[in-house]
């Protein structure tokens, strides 16, 4: 991989911090809102303008931050917004994945348009975006119990529609957020891009056939995994398995993903977080054991994404993930992405690293590579599965994934290669996916066991009243 072009990224790429501004001032807008706002306020939305003054949304988007800083924005004023807002995130996000593929030398597949859905409930649709141009004119600063309290009926109304359920969830767990939050006026830190982010996504979903399914088809081949990245909240946990899919008709091979989702209660963690996982995908124990899937009619997005279904999948012969890395993975094309998925921080591109120096300062890791540095982010790793940033740091070859954050690429370790008493070994962030032997583990388990036992007992005697 040619680090070279991984290095000075931000500096390289044209007009990259330009837009990036310009998203950042309009985020400061919504601070304190847009009911009445103030001059400094008022350049931030001129700024958002200018910054796609020459795309086909200016005249649009002119007229609306006209509109929002004499504080008469319509809901069509801030949908323009929040589509201005999109589309730099989205330019930028194209710039750094041009810049990954011309470093790792992998195509990117071609993505096709999304399947039609089915009739929307227009009036749920237009009540979600009354509340959230009511959030834009308040402000986060402005926000209180009574104002986030309006999502819970439009939720409600939304999540029995499959087809709205991803405006629904997204929704739902923003008012969450809020609402933990009020009254804005008393907070001392706002999260000021991740409630825009959660915004203007949040706005643009409620948008006629925005929230349509992607197109689908179905994979028959072997499928060869890379690694799995574990992301832990207090009441949820999803597995996301990267891997190489080689189809039987012989065409090319490509990289995809399948996920696995599950609530949980805040008492299970670490090692026991596979527990709940392991009854939705099949695939986490062939992960474990080092096993290729041989799928038949798997449902594939045009994204990459697999509909996963034990039904359509078998355990296949043993795959070692790192001679996948280094034989299947330079071949293989990369995923397209979603439209509304062009943002900096879902960039997660599964790389192969051998031949560098680790370098480990003040539990900070960084590989030098080809005489170029990339930090790497050992915050990442779960606390599920024996990678540890040591092992990070001791490694001669690693399978991760390449994100951009804080102005800079940084690869998150999803397996290492080590030595151990003069032998090579891997180290596999998800190696206690499929069960383990391995002490710390196996004590996870059994305190993930005994949670879980008692949380169902006392279910069953609050279900028996």
């Amino acid at each position: 991989m040619r680090a070279d072009l991984l290095a000075e990224a931000a500096e390289d790429i044209a007009g990259l911090d330009e837009a990036v501004t310009a998203v950042d001032a309009f985020d400061q807008a919504l601070v304190t809102g847009l009911l009445r706002p103030q001059p400094a306020q008022a350049a931030g939305l001129t700024q958002l303008a200018h910054a796609v003054a020459a795309s086909p949304l200016s005249a649009r988007v002119a007229e609306a931050a006209e509109k929002a800083a004499a504080g008469a924005a319509s809901e069509d004023h801030f949908v323009a917004l929040a589509a201005a807002r999109t589309a730099l995130l989205g330019s930028v996000h194209d710039a750094l994945l041009t810049r990954v593929e011309e470093a790792t030398g992998r195509p990117r597949g071609e993505r096709t348009a999304s399947a039609p859905g089915g009739q929307e409930a227009a009036n749920v649709l237009a009540a979600a975006r009354s509340w959230l141009c009511d959030l834009a004119r308040a402000g986060w600063q402005g926000i209180d119990h009574e104002l986030v309290s309006g999502a819970a009926q439009i939720v409600s109304a939304m999540l029995p529609d499959p087809a709205l359920r991803r405006p629904a969830t997204l929704l739902d767990g923003f008012a969450a957020e809020l609402a933990a939050s009020c009254p804005g006026v008393t907070l001392e830190r706002v999260p000021v891009r991740r409630w825009a982010d959660l915004w203007s996504r949040a706005m643009l979903l409620t948008l006629p056939g925005a929230a349509d399914a992607p197109a689908t088809g179905t994979a028959t081949g072997r499928l060869l995994p890379l690694g799995v990245d574990v992301q832990e909240h207090a009441t949820a946990v999803q597995a996301q398995v990267h891997a190489v899919f080689e189809p039987a008709d012989g065409s090319a091979p490509r990289l995809v993903r399948a996920s696995a989702s599950a609530p949980k209660p805040d008492t299970v963690v670490g090692a026991g977080l596979w527990q709940l996982l392991r009854p939705h995908m099949s695939l986490l124990a062939a992960l474990g054991e080092g096993r290729s899937m041989e799928l038949t009619d798997m449902p594939v997005t045009a994204d990459g994404d697999l509909i996963w279904g034990d039904d359509h999948a078998r355990a296949g012969e043993p795959a070692d993930a790192f001679a996948t890395a280094r034989v299947a993975l330079p071949t293989a094309t990369d995923a397209p992405t979603a439209p509304l998925d062009r943002h900096p921080a879902r960039i997660a591109v599964p790389v192969f690293l051998e031949g560098y120096a680790a370098q480990e300062d003040d539990e900070a890791v960084t590989f030098t590579v080809a005489g170029h540095p990339l930090p790497v982010d050992t915050d990442r790793i779960p606390a599920a599965g024996p990678l540890t940033p040591k092992a990070v740091a001791a490694s001669g070859a690693c399978i991760g994934l390449l994100h951009w954050d804080a102005g800079a690429y940084r690869l998150q370790p999803l397996a290492v290669e080590t030595t151990v008493r003069k032998k090579t070994v891997a180290i596999h962030a998800g190696g206690w996916a499929g069960g383990t032997t391995d002490k710390a583990g196996v004590k996870a388990e059994k305190a993930a066991t005994d949670a879980v036992a008692v949380l169902r007992e006392r279910a069953g005697r609050l279900l028996r009243k």
